[in-house]
């Protein structure tokens, strides 16, 4: 299968703003890109890539005053399978786990396992550990978040979700990367491209989109509390430990989001 994927996103500055952007493809997808994820602007400003410490592709710039306009239109090979599941992937206990995935167990700014802890184990505690443990925190965290992109909140947390039970795809994410967590089994935030494919169209404009990676079996593993079904052609931008970490612009000054479009569609 191939994908077309990419972006028009504009920000409008009073002043010049330094930036850090997270918009390329994850290096874990580069070699399935069939043409460059080259990122541009149209006002030919100087950017400047990096690799984060979890592994994800940055780009230092300074944003002008005035509207600028961030693009990237590429070609990505996918293998038109949905997201794995198997059912039989037990938990790896925490003496088991290696020394990187230890950090993906602690609560982070908006993943609060200090408040949740104690009601997931309450929750949790009596399901079978490994996927039916994690399915059934999607389950349950699929059913208790409403959906909504007026329910947006930049600053929301996965506790403040779950009692307000609304949200957007960060949310689902969030609430259920923290009740893994709480639970012993790693979970790290995952941001990127997922289109309507192999899906009835969808009667809205097309966005990013969040998930969750859980580790079972000495390996990582897709889950989606958003939508809580397998999925077909996720291309991967970021992971961290949560929206922090994956965010696609983070600005030391005032830029304000004027323009956002995202096309993910099968060619």
């Amino acid at each position: 299968m191939r994908i077309r994927a990419g972006f028009d996103i504009t920000y409008e500055c009073p002043a010049p703003a330094s930036a850090v952007l997270t918009l390329n493809v994850h290096p874990s997808r580069r070699d399935d890109l069939l043409t460059p994820d080259t990122l541009s602007n149209n006002r030919g400003v100087a950017m400047e890539q990096y690799r984060d410490s979890f592994g994800n592709i940055c780009t230092r710039v300074l944003l002008p005053a005035g509207s600028t306009t961030f693009s990237s239109n590429f070609l990505i090979k996918d293998t038109g399978l949905p997201d794995r599941v198997l059912p039989d992937a037990k938990l790896t206990t925490v003496e088991e786990l290696p020394d990187d995935v230890m950090l993906y167990l602690l609560g982070s700014r908006y993943c609060e396992t200090d408040r949740m802890s104690e009601f997931a184990w309450s929750m949790f505690g009596s399901t079978t550990p490994g996927w039916a443990r994690v399915q059934r925190i999607v389950d349950y965290t699929h059913e208790r978040i409403k959906f909504g992109y007026p329910h947006a909140r930049a600053t929301r947390t996965a506790w403040e979700a779950h009692e307000e039970g609304l949200g957007v795809c960060r949310d689902f994410a969030h609430l259920a990367v923290t009740l893994c967590r709480c639970m012993s089994v790693p979970a790290r935030y995952c941001t990127g491209y997922l289109g309507d494919i192999g899906i009835p169209p969808v009667d809205a404009p097309m966005d990013f989109s969040a998930w969750f990676e859980a580790y079972l079996d000495g390996e990582w593993h897709t889950f989606d509390a958003r939508h809580n079904t397998p999925r077909i052609g996720r291309i991967l931008i970021a992971r961290g430990r949560d929206a922090t970490d994956t965010a696609i612009a983070t600005t030391y000054g005032t830029a304000n989001l004027t323009g956002f479009k995202v096309v993910t569609d099968e060619v």
